[in-house]
């Protein structure tokens, strides 16, 4: 199967660039992965397609303000970190722009010497292992100085920070938002509950490369990024029970249902676990866990498409992306939803 296969045409206009005001007045297209049959809805109707019994599994990983401006010194020239993964004690792997500036020893500051780094390694990747150097606690430090890392096909700024959290983020750790659950209100979750719904977390930090293209021809010789993920023993009691007694689980985002896909026993039973998970998600792959999907519109050729391709098969996704488009939904991070059942 090739890369090219799951290549859909859109638009730029249609990429958002900011979020909507009110988080679930988005558009929602359902789409029956058995008929190929569309709808089209708001997101505010999402309970109406939910049944007393289901499970909906959130992610509730928190994006770190993880893009750091700062300069060089002695010299003042800017820098741009941007922190990738903690190794501990004070070391981060991370992107720099620009990279050759920043060879190993160089020294870094940021907010006006509240944060000062030093580049210990340039690894084989281009990434760099930086040490940080401040006072008190480092996530309260990021905080203050730290911007969102938002993806590089939004290019305006985000004047709430909030808003590319979900209002259920807990855990710190993600380098982008789980993008799906931006679209659900204390409100709406609270609707969904009192029809009987389970609302169970999960957490899976989301790394920089989920924005990373496939760049071989045939997609089994792509190679996906590792992730770290987490279920509780409590997630696992109620997803077990859901499907002992007959509920859908259904996943809010691609991320929850690699979650649950990694950790699922041949049975589709769970327990407590982490861990690190690559898994590569594409047509021809037996789910044993997921029944439902609440995801957004990615990116053409993606591994995303790939993995929601193989949940409701690649024409029918196709097809529903090129009635997105016709009918002018708007796509990726900021965009619009959709409902897989």
């Amino acid at each position: 199967m090739k890369t090219s296969d799951f290549f859909y045409h859109l638009p730029e206009e249609l990429i958002a660039q900011t979020p909507l005001q009110q988080r679930d007045s988005s558009r929602l297209l359902t789409l029956d992965r058995e008929t190929g049959e569309v709808e089209h809805h708001h997101f505010y109707e999402l309970p109406e397609f939910l049944r007393e019994g289901d499970c909906l599994v959130l992610n509730n990983s928190r994006v770190l303000p993880a893009r750091l401006l700062g300069c060089r010194m002695p010299t003042g020239g800017a820098v741009e970190v941007l922190l990738l993964k903690d190794k501990g004690d004070g070391l981060w792997e991370c992107l720099t722009k620009p990279g050759k500036k920043c060879r190993e020893g160089s020294q870094l500051s940021f907010g006006d010497g509240a944060l000062t780094a030093t580049v210990e390694t340039v690894l084989e990747t281009g990434n760099r292992l930086i040490r940080f150097h401040y006072e008190g606690i480092f996530l309260e430090v990021l905080e203050r100085l730290g911007k969102m890392p938002l993806p590089p096909y939004i290019k305006e700024e985000l004047e709430d920070g909030e808003r590319y959290q979900t209002v259920y983020s807990k855990i710190n750790g993600s380098a982008a938002a789980p993008t799906a659950g931006l679209h659900f209100t204390e409100e709406l979750l609270q609707t969904i509950r009192d029809k009987g719904v389970s609302v169970a977390f999960v957490t899976l930090h989301v790394g920089l490369g989920t924005f990373r293209p496939v760049q071989v021809d045939d997609i089994n010789d792509h190679h996906m990024h590792a992730e770290f993920c987490m279920i509780s023993a409590e997630t696992a009691e109620v997803l077990n029970r859901t499907k002992e007694n007959g509920g859908r689980i259904i996943c809010v985002g691609t991320t929850s249902c690699r979650t649950l896909e990694s950790f699922a026993d041949e049975n589709g039973r769970f327990r407590e676990t982490s861990g690190w998970t690559d898994i590569f998600i594409y047509p021809g792959y037996r789910f044993k866990a997921m029944d439902a999907l609440v995801t957004n519109f990615h990116l053409p050729e993606s591994t995303l498409v790939m993995l929601v391709s193989a949940f409701a098969g690649r024409d029918h996704v196709l097809n529903a992306y090129d009635i997105a488009v016709q009918e002018r939904y708007r796509f990726f991070s900021f965009g619009d939803a959709m409902f897989i059942r």
